[in-house]
C-alpha cells in the first residue's frame, strides 16, 4: 500500500465480504491512500471477469449499493471515499455501451458529485462522467496491452498481459510523455493518462508498482493524490 496513491476496494459483489472489506479500508487509512469503491458484477465465482446480461436499471442500483456499502465502512473509519471504479466486465462493458456509462455514471453522481469517476481512457464511460459533470480520471494500464480500438485485449488472449515489467514501465512513460501507445497489432493510438493501474492480483504487481515508481522519479514525473475540475 506504501508504493500506491489510490486503491480500488472490492465491495461484495465480485470479491470481498463485510468483513474483508472493513479490514481493508483500514490498510490504505494507515498509509493515507486514497480510497475508491470498486463496485463489480455479481459474480463471486468467476471473479467479476464474465459478462453479463444486465440493465441499464439493474446496473444504477448495483452501483449505488456497492458504493454506498463501503461509504459506510470508510465514514466509520473516519475516512471518504474518493473516487469510483467499475470492475472487471463491468469495467469493460462501460467501456463501449453507453447506456451502461450513462447508468453508473448517474449513480455516482446521485450519491456524491464530488467522487472522481475512474474510466478506460478514451471510453465512453469517460464521457457519460464528464457529462454528469463529474470529476474522470482517464485511465490507462501498465500490466495489459491494447487493441487498435482502445480497449483491452481479452484475458482469454494469450498477450493480454504484459510480463516484462520494465517494458510496462516504459509504456507509461510514453504514454505520459507522447500520449501514445503500441497495440498489439503494431500500431500507435492516442492515448490519455491520468492515472495508471496495476491489477493486485497478479503475483509480480509489486515488482511492477515498485518498478514503475523508480522509473517515474528517474522521469521526473511526480504523482499526486490531489484531482482537480
Amino acid at each position: 500500500m506504501k508504493h500506491i496513491s489510490s486503491a480500488n476496494i472490492a465491495c461484495g459483489y465480485h470479491a470481498g465480504d463485510h468483513n474483508v472489506m472493513m479490514e481493508t479500508i483500514q490498510i490504505p487509512k494507515k498509509h493515507h491512500v486514497n480510497i475508491g469503491a470498486h463496485p463489480g458484477l455479481p459474480d463471486i465465482l468467476g471473479f467479476g471477469r464474465r459478462e453479463m446480461n444486465v440493465s441499464p436499471r439493474e446496473i444504477y442500483n448495483l452501483t449505488l449499493y456497492q458504493v454506498g456499502a463501503l461509504s459506510a465502512f470508510a465514514e466509520v473509519e473516519g475516512v471518504k471515499l474518493v473516487h469510483v471504479k467499475p470492475h472487471g466486465a463491468l469495467y469493460n462493458m462501460a467501456a463501449k455501451s453507453r447506456l451502461i456509462a450513462d447508468a453508473i455514471a448517474q449513480a455516482v453522481a446521485d450519491y456524491d458529485s464530488s467522487l472522481i469517476l475512474f474510466g478506460l481512457s478514451g471510453s465512453e464511460l469517460i464521457q457519460a462522467g464528464k457529462e454528469k459533470g463529474l470529476i474522470t480520471g482517464q485511465e490507462v494500464f501498465e500490466d495489459r496491452t491494447y487493441q487498435p480500438d482502445g480497449t483491452l485485449t481479452s484475458r482469454k488472449d494469450p498477450n493480454s498481459m504484459i510480463q516484462d515489467m520494465k517494458i510496462a514501465a516504459q509504456r507509461i512513460i510514453r504514454m505520459i510523455r507522447e500520449g501514445k501507445v503500441t497495440t498489439t497489432d503494431g500500431t500507435d493510438i492516442a492515448i490519455t493518462a491520468d492515472t495508471v493501474c496495476v491489477h493486485g492480483d497478479e503475483p509480480a504487481a509489486l515488482d511492477f508498482i515498485i518498478e514503475l515508481r523508480h522509473v517515474l522519479t528517474k522521469e521526473n514525473i511526480h504523482v499526486r493524490k490531489n484531482w482537480s475540475r
